[in-house]
C-alpha cells in the first residue's frame, strides 16, 4: 500500500509542477504554428550543403512538432525540394525539443538542462546534416509545386488557430505519450529507491552506452521523455546519461530510420545515425562535466511538500485538456 502511494504521490508532484509551464508551452506553440507554417519551412529548406542543414536546425528546434509527426512532414520536404541534408538535419533537431518540452525540462530539469538540450538539439541536427550532405550525390533543383492541403490559404482568424492547434491538436498527437511518461515517471521513481542505480550501475560511462541503447529504437515523444529522465535521474543516473536518452529518445526510432532509409538512402541513414549517437555521448559526457559548477543537480525537481491553489488549479486544466485529447473525435 505504501508502495501505490509513493507511485500516486509522484505522478501528482509531476503533474503538477509539469501544469503551469507545460500550458504556457501549448499556448506558445500555438502561436509557432502560425507563424511559423509547414509551408514556410518547406520553401525555405532547398540549400545544399551547411547552410540548408543550419536553417533546418534553426526551424526545427522550437517547432512543437513531436517524433511521429516530424516524419510525414519531413518525407514532404524531401518531396517539395529540401536536400538530404537539411531532411537529416530537421529529422535530428525538431522532435529532440519544441517549445513545449522546453518549458517541461526547465519545470522539472531547470534552466540549465533547458538550455543545454536547445543547445543540444540545435548543434546535432547541423551535424547530421552536415555530414548526410557530405556522403550525398549532387542533386538538381526541384521545380514542383506543392498542392497539398497544407500549402492552401487558411481562412480561419489567426487567434483561433493558435488556440486550436495549441490546446487541440498539438496536446491530441502527444497527450497519450505524455500521460504514459507520467506515469512510468510516478513508477520508476516509487518503485526504486534513490541512487539504486547509482549503487548498481555505478560507471556513468557505461549509464550512457546503456541510455543510448534504450533511446534509439524505442518510440517516446520530446514532452513524454523528460519526466522519465527525472525519475532515471532520481534513481541515481548521471545527468548526462539522462541528457543522452532526452536526445535519442525523440530523435530515433524505428518508424524514423526506416522513414529515413527510404527518403535519403541507406548509407546517409547509417552516417545520421553514428552522427546523432556521437553528439548525444559527446553531450552527455560535457553535462556531466559541467554540472557540478553549474549546478546541475540544484535545480532538479525534489518538491515534497503541498502545491499552492494556483499550481493545482494549473494542474486541473491539464489534466482536462489532455483527457478532452484523449477523447475520441466526434464524427461531423
Amino acid at each position: 500500500m505504501k508502495k501505490l502511494y509513493d507511485i500516486a504521490w509522484e505522478i501528482w508532484t509531476v503533474t503538477i509542477e509539469m501544469a503551469p509551464f507545460l500550458l504556457f508551452g501549448f499556448l506558445m506553440a500555438g502561436i509557432l504554428s502560425v507563424l511559423i507554417s509547414k509551408d514556410y519551412v518547406r520553401r525555405h529548406l532547398g540549400d545544399k550543403g551547411w547552410m540548408g542543414s543550419f536553417k533546418a536546425a534553426l526551424v526545427g528546434v522550437p517547432m512543437p512538432i513531436c517524433s511521429c509527426g516530424v516524419i510525414p512532414l519531413a518525407a514532404s520536404l524531401r518531396k517539395h525540394g529540401a536536400s538530404r541534408g537539411a531532411t537529416a538535419s530537421f529529422l535530428a533537431s525538431t522532435p529532440q525539443t519544441g517549445i513545449d518540452s522546453l518549458m517541461i525540462t526547465y519545470a522539472l530539469l531547470g534552466w540549465v538542462f533547458a538550455v543545454f538540450r536547445a543547445a543540444v538539439a540545435f548543434i546535432s541536427g547541423i551535424a547530421c546534416g552536415t555530414a548526410v550532405a557530405a556522403v550525398s550525390p549532387a542533386e538538381t533543383e526541384s521545380t514542383e509545386t506543392c498542392e497539398d492541403e497544407c500549402c492552401q490559404p487558411d481562412c480561419e482568424p489567426a487567434l483561433r488557430r493558435m488556440l486550436k492547434y495549441g490546446f487541440i491538436i498539438l496536446p491530441r498527437n502527444i497527450a497519450k505519450a505524455v500521460v504514459v511518461g507520467i506515469i512510468l515517471s510516478g513508477i520508476i521513481s516509487g518503485l526504486i529507491p534513490d541512487d539504486f542505480i547509482t549503487d548498481n550501475l555505478g560507471d556513468s560511462s557505461f549509464a550512457m552506452l546503456l541510455m543510448l541503447i534504450i533511446g534509439i529504437p524505442i518510440y517516446v515523444c520530446s514532452s513524454a521523455s523528460v519526466p522519465i529522465a527525472l525519475a532515471f535521474i532520481k534513481a541515481g543516473i548521471s545527468p548526462g546519461a539522462a541528457l543522452v536518452f532526452l536526445i535519442t529518445g525523440p530523435a530515433t526510432n524505428a518508424a524514423t530510420l526506416t522513414t529515413l532509409w527510404q527518403i535519403i538512402g541507406r548509407k546517409q541513414l547509417a552516417v545520421f545515425l553514428i552522427t546523432l549517437a556521437s553528439c548525444a555521448l559527446i553531450a552527455g559526457w560535457m553535462m556531466n562535466h559541467f554540472s557540478p559548477t553549474l549546478g546541475v543537480m540544484d535545480q532538479i525537481c525534489h518538491r515534497k511538500e503541498p502545491a499552492g491553489p494556483t499550481k493545482i488549479a494549473m494542474a486541473v486544466i491539464l489534466c482536462l485538456v489532455l483527457i478532452n485529447a484523449m477523447c475520441p473525435k466526434k464524427k461531423s
